[in-house]
């Protein structure tokens, strides 16, 4: 099948096939064509919407200096200069995230439906499996970089109660013709999560099962337990993993494995830890491990601390040790 070669029929746990997905070389077929172009017009402006957060520099200095001074109107006026660009750069990472969660329910109606299975879906429509890896991969490099700018959340509240002062003084506010209240209030709720794209991903997969009531929830979980044991493959075996051009298509590899553990986390009843999982965690915690401490710190507490049954009775306890 092209690029994606089935390595393993089942795993010792019988936990499923593995594969390995050329992520590096997937190219979608007439079948895949419109769905690709669809996704792809969103993936093609998250390197500049990264870009973005990571020239994020705040307003700090200039806010400290008008709280400080409240009477001083040169130094109130340079702080809120100085902030509303900000807010509208905020504004549209935030838009991006709306974008971003329409493209990967276009995917999941894809890689699930009947009659094919999951796996048959990724065997046959390896380009828009990439794209799902490529949504998780953004996603997991966003809010990497957004938990070291404590900037973005104290520039917001400045903005918001700055906002409603000077409403209640009647100022002009010409920002609002372009963050109205609304979009503020939501802004603020996404802002306030410590991994803002990945709760929403999580989100918009959960309203993918719940609004597709006819769709066994196993097609979605499969798909996503299947993309987990892609990456771990690939990752710990020095055969497949040598064949990528670029050593960050590891750290792809990685950044992917830990975001479709999360989704499952959220979407699974029972969870990703537990013993009936068809996720190897104990595999796929190990093979983080065994990277470099550097490239895994983030990604290690990404499973620490977003997932929603790590700290269930039913979790194995060697699990939670291996995340300590």
């Amino acid at each position: 099948m092209g690029n994606l070669l089935k390595v393993l029929t089942c795993t010792e746990l019988e936990q499923g096939p593995n594969f390995f997905l050329d992520f590096e070389n997937a190219q979608p077929t007439e079948g895949e064509r419109e769905v690709w172009n669809q996704v792809n017009s969103v993936l093609q402006d998250s390197e500049s919407i990264l870009t973005g957060l990571q020239a994020y520099k705040g307003a700090g200095q200039e806010i400290r200096d008008a709280i400080q001074n409240p009477n001083d109107f040169m130094l109130q006026e340079r702080a809120w200069n100085s902030v509303c660009p900000l807010v509208i750069k905020l504004k549209k990472f935030y838009s991006f995230s709306l974008r971003l969660e329409e493209a990967l329910q276009s995917l999941l109606e894809c890689l699930t439906c009947p009659p094919l299975t999951p796996t048959q879906h990724l065997e046959r429509e390896q380009a828009l499996a990439k794209q799902f890896a490529e949504i998780l991969h953004f996603t997991l490099r966003f809010d990497e970089l957004k938990m070291r700018i404590p900037a973005i959340q104290n520039d917001f509240s400045y903005y918001r109660r700055t906002i409603s002062r000077n409403r209640i003084n009647n100022m002009n506010l010409d920002i609002e013709n372009e963050v109205n209240n609304e979009m503020a209030n939501r802004m603020s709720l996404f802002y306030a999560e410590a991994t803002p794209m990945l709760k929403t991903l999580s989100t918009a997969t959960t309203n993918f099962v719940t609004e597709n009531k006819t769709l066994p929830l196993e097609n979605t979980t499969d798909c996503l337990s299947t993309m987990a044991s892609v990456c771990k493959v690939m990752l710990e075996t020095p055969e497949y993993s040598s064949r990528f051009s670029s050593d960050d298509t590891l750290l792809f590899c990685m950044r992917v494995m830990v975001g479709v553990i999360i989704l499952y986390d959220h979407v699974h009843p029972n969870g990703a830890f537990n013993k009936s999982s068809k996720i190897d965690m104990k595999g796929c915690i190990k093979v983080l491990k065994d990277q470099p401490a550097d490239n895994v710190e983030g990604l290690l507490n990404a499973l620490k601390f977003t997932t929603k049954h790590l700290n269930d009775e039913s979790t194995p306890k060697n699990i939670r040790t291996m995340l300590q």
